[in-house]
């Protein structure tokens, strides 16, 4: 647990004006991107990244992790009211939200999931302020071995976000470790993948390649479908009935803890325990035969499960250095592009910015609250803006946001090549996900197993004989076997399927 003076000066820097003015900005753009189809977290915070280049550090990461919850919150209204999911996590509310607003609830739906996602988001923040401390001093006996072996887990669980493939996946993890090869070695100041191009030397911005596979790629997704939204219904009584308190309350409980616990795990996403928290509020119902029909359980459970998870979300990058997600990938490069280095030295060297941070999300959850229940229906009115119009304002920000990262046109143009490889990548169905976490950890991963092979005398059985190292390692070779297995079994199973109905 931290000092009380800490935390308090941490609220303090929050409070500070421009700090609260940012904070209000991104909660109020992450809510934005979640009521538009298709944006979503990562993409919001892809392409809003290069903003952030003339801001204090405290208030760039004030601002994009408010983008990053503000966005779950947003993806709620429209999937109650028009049953179109704004971000991934909230395809969960569809299925009895929508029912709901069919039924004349839409309100009490709304109103609970937004009671719902303070409740989660709020106490996950409690529960990293708790942990975060004594995992960071924990970490401050890591050295390049033990950092290395962290790298390694990081990348075993990108087994996790492979999708349908594990080729398709190694496909994408392949790529993005190539990626961070380009440019200048760091130990021997060779020149690798370069082509003779200067502009290369210093590698490729990590910025331009999120903008492009995520904001660009989903421009030329969503030119594909156009499709018109339908018109939202009026809101009536924000609050459930008397005798569906007590299922509800248990309910967000519930998603609470199912949220923290699975953020911490790297490799996860917002929907996993959004898509656990609905089925284990289906299995504990007296009726379960209500969800998919108007359950509020089924709302108010994976709601806070998914806001839950943000706050679990951020305690390993924080502590450890390690994204436990595309869109947290992306704020470590946020991080990076500041001069930061997240990680158990930050609590030592940095703790104003640490708990500047956290104390913005207790403020912008309070902010989420008002903004989400009386504010609603005009949320969901921007659901139903023209792609027409929507789609070539998304591209000039991202297209002025990759010019001024550098001023240079060589970065547009890179932009523009990953959006059209995002697009391709999107179609073929090979996941993302991968790129962005080998792309991100493997320039960290290369400078540690240097360090650490120097330290070891060239022996790379020593980071076994470690018994940090060692055990981390171990663990990470363990998930690998286990998610390869997994998906071959998965593989085998359909295939088997297929046989069967030959």
């Amino acid at each position: 647990m931290p000092e009380f003076d800490v935390v308090l000066q941490g609220f303090v820097t929050a409070l500070n004006g421009w700090n609260l003015l940012y904070c209000l900005i991104g909660v109020s753009i992450g809510m934005l991107v979640g009521v538009l189809p298709g944006l979503g977290p990562t993409t919001g915070v892809a392409v809003l990244l290069p903003i952030t280049f003339g801001m204090e550090p405290v208030s760039a990461i004030i601002m994009l992790c408010g983008i990053y919850y503000g966005a779950m919150y947003g993806g709620t209204i429209t999937s109650v009211l028009i049953n179109t999911p704004g971000e991934a996590a909230s395809v969960i509310t569809c299925l009895d939200g929508s029912p709901l607003a069919k039924q004349g609830r839409a309100g009490a739906a709304l109103g609970i999931a937004g009671l719902g996602s303070f409740i989660g988001g709020t106490l996950s923040i409690l529960g990293m302020i708790l942990i975060g401390p004594p995992l960071a001093k924990w970490a401050l006996h890591f050295g390049p071995p033990e950092f290395f072996a962290l790298m390694v887990l990081g990348l075993s669980t990108v087994i996790g976000l492979m999708g349908k493939s594990i080729v398709r996946g190694l496909i994408s993890a392949f790529i993005g470790l190539n990626l961070a090869m380009v440019g200048i070695d760091s130990m021997s100041g060779t020149l690798r993948f370069t082509f003779g191009s200067p502009y290369l030397m210093t590698g490729i911005d990590f910025v331009i390649v999120a903008m492009g596979l995520f904001g660009l790629s989903e421009i030329l997704l969503g030119i594909e479908k156009m499709a018109s939204t339908e018109k939202p219904p009026k809101l009536q009584g924000m609050l459930p009935r008397k005798e569906e308190w007590g299922p509800n309350m248990k309910a967000i409980g519930r998603g609470t803890v199912l949220g923290f616990l699975i953020g911490l795990i790297p490799g996860t996403n917002s929907v996993i325990p959004a898509l656990l928290s609905y089925s284990l509020e289906k299995k504990l119902a007296k009726d379960p035969s209500r969800f998919g029909k108007g359950a509020l359980e089924g709302v108010s459970g994976p709601e806070t499960a998914n806001n839950s998870y943000c706050g679990g979300a951020l305690i390993p990058l924080f502590t450890l250095g390690i994204p436990s997600s595309p869109t947290i990938a992306i704020i470590l490069g946020a991080f990076m592009m500041h001069g930061l280095t997240p990680g158990p030295m930050l609590f030592e060297s940095n703790p104003v910015f640490v708990w500047g941070v956290v104390a913005s999300m207790f403020i912008g959850n309070f902010v989420l609250l008002i903004m989400n229940l009386p504010m609603a229906n005009w949320w969901a009115k921007i659901a139903t803006v023209p792609p027409k119009l929507l789609y070539p304002l998304i591209l000039v920000i991202s297209v002025v946001g990759a010019y001024t990262a550098n001023n240079s046109l060589f970065d547009v143009g890179i932009m523009i090549v990953f959006g059209i490889v995002g697009y391709l990548m999107k179609k073929a169905e090979i996941p993302m996900a991968p790129i962005v976490l080998t792309f991100v950890l493997g320039k960290m991963m290369e400078s540690s197993l240097l360090q650490s092979l120097k330290m070891l005398d060239g022996s790379f059985l020593g980071l076994f004989e470690r018994p940090i190292s060692g055990t981390i390692l171990s663990i990470a070779i363990l998930i690998l076997l286990l998610g390869i297995g997994s998906g071959f079994r998965k593989k085998g199973s359909t295939t088997l399927a297929g046989d069967v109905e030959m």
